[in-house]
């Protein structure tokens, strides 16, 4: 029998526009690690059920705060971290990170709003925000465009997946080695699909660059950056963004782990992420900066799990929620989401929450105890009252509008969500659906009582359509959600 466990924490609520709490004195050390593609119920502490093995995730949720109804903004990468990185919903902007950097020169960031509040700030790893030029790069010049551009002190890592060519590192703007070589595509055996497993994509690869070491390459070099903050800029704040590339494929896991859990290889690769993730812990601890640092964990949207591998392993990668990435279903956006701050984040604590990735402009603002300008952020709420535990009476958050990867968006308000049409709109079949003669032209769901969203209530409530269909009208016409500072 499956045991979810979705509890309440005295909802943590408040109204808007929300008067900043008092920065913390301290202005912690922020480290940010996204994974890529990692279900919901791919964490024991999310799904008591799971067939994965993930000890020090799990023992790293135990030390603060666990979202259960946290959301990234778009269900496949790049707009994922769109928002992440903008605090504006990625279905604003224009997303052609083939042909362009996405994030334009003058918006505010993440990096950039801390680094002008005195952080030192790196990224490593995964960036699939665009460079100026596109991807044809010319790979004797400066890449423009990209993080050291838009906030970052410094930057190693890839443009894109691990699965998109060509294949190379960048350190800074500067390209480490030419892809002057070639690998051909990969596949993975049935029962995987073409898009699972050992998957990458044919095309230019660097000397030297190998598909099995980039994981945990980037953990060392994340490492080496908490390192640098620790002894060339001891009296500054610093700031970490670590975009590991997995468990997005290829999944490439180290031997030690294939006999790890019971989702076979994608098993033992969520087993080789959870290790590395402790290693970076471990950074931390070693340094003594463990009680001075704010940690997040969380992935850029659902994973790539058929309902045939569930039928086969056992193991619900997205737990009680139906779909997978690039899905408008709950499966493809709603993200683990762990907040650890030693002194600040009650350890143990759960909550029900509604937060978007974009929320996290606004809560590092309130943090560092900086405004943001109504040209930033702008669908950006301060949920730092939430991870402080305090007890509150009205939602902060209580709209979310997600982009699905064919581009739908579905709108929530409260326990309500409104897809405006039938099918996932992403990778689960069926993506697209004909309205039957006289019946529901989209979904109508209420998450509180159908998390699963097996109930389409489109035909029961037309007035919450309506509403719902009104709602995501103005927040399109209005540019924003949040309130303005004069509001």
């Amino acid at each position: 029998m499956m045991r979810w466990f979705l509890p309440v924490l005295g909802l943590l609520v408040l109204p808007a526009p929300i008067q900043a709490a008092p920065p913390d004195p301290s202005r912690p050390h922020i480290v940010l690690i996204l994974l890529d593609d990692l279900g919901f119920g791919d964490l024991g502490c999310n799904n008591p059920d799971a067939k994965t093995v993930t000890p020090r995730i799990d023992s790293f949720a135990s030390e603060g705060l666990r979202f259960t109804d946290a959301h990234a903004p778009g269900s496949v990468c790049v707009p994922s971290r769109y928002g992440l990185l903008t605090g504006r919903d990625p279905w604003r902007a224009s997303l052609d990170w083939q042909r362009e950097a996405i994030i334009d020169a003058d918006r505010l960031t993440l990096p950039s709003l801390l680094q002008d509040a005195g952080y030192t700030t790196a990224m490593v790893g995964k960036w699939h925000q665009g460079f100026d030029g596109g991807i044809d790069f010319a790979y004797d010049q400066p890449l423009t465009g990209g993080p050291v551009d838009r906030g970052f002190d410094t930057f190693f890592g890839m443009h894109a997946s691990l699965d998109i060519p060509p294949y190379f590192y960048i350190n800074g703007s500067s390209v480490v080695a030419a892809p002057t070589l070639t690998i051909d595509d990969h596949f993975s055996p049935a029962p995987w699909s073409r898009i699972q497993g050992a998957f990458w994509r044919a095309g230019p690869i660097a000397p030297g660059f190998v598909m099995e070491q980039v994981l945990p390459r980037f953990t060392d070099e994340a490492i080496a950056s908490l390192d640098r903050f620790a002894t060339d800029h001891p009296d500054d704040p610093s700031f970490l963004y670590l975009a590991l590339t997995a468990p997005h494929t290829p999944w490439l896991p180290d031997d030690r782990f294939l006999d790890l859990g019971e989702a076979e290889l994608y098993g033992a690769f969520v087993a080789h992420v959870d290790l590395e993730v402790g290693r970076v812990l471990d950074a931390l601890d070693r340094l003594g900066r463990r009680d001075e640092t704010l940690v997040i964990l969380a992935s850029d949207n659902g994973p790539v799990w058929d309902p045939k591998d569930i039928d086969r392993t056992g193991h619900r990668a997205t737990g009680p929620f139906r779909g997978m990435k690039g899905d408008a279903w709950e499966g493809g956006h709603r993200v683990p989401f762990l907040v650890r701050w030693p002194g600040q984040t009650p350890e143990g604590t759960i909550t029900d929450a509604l937060l978007s990735f974009t929320d996290l402009l606004a809560t590092f603002a309130a943090i560092v105890g900086r405004d943001l300008p109504d040209d930033a952020g702008e669908d950006s709420f301060n949920l730092l009252p939430i991870w402080r535990g305090q007890p509150l009476d009205r939602p902060i958050r209580e709209t979310l509008v997600t982009q699905s990867s064919s581009g739908v968006l579905a709108v929530r308000r409260g326990p309500w969500k409104l897809i405006p049409t039938l099918g996932s709109a992403g990778f689960s079949l069926p993506r697209r659906l004909d309205p039957a003669p006289d019946g529901p032209t989209g979904q109508l769901y209420h998450l509180a009582t159908d998390p699963s969203e097996q109930h389409n209530r489109f035909a029961d409530h037309p007035e919450i359509v309506a509403e719902l269909t009104s709602l995501l009208d103005h927040l399109r016409a209005s540019g924003r959600s949040r309130p303005r500072s004069a509001e």
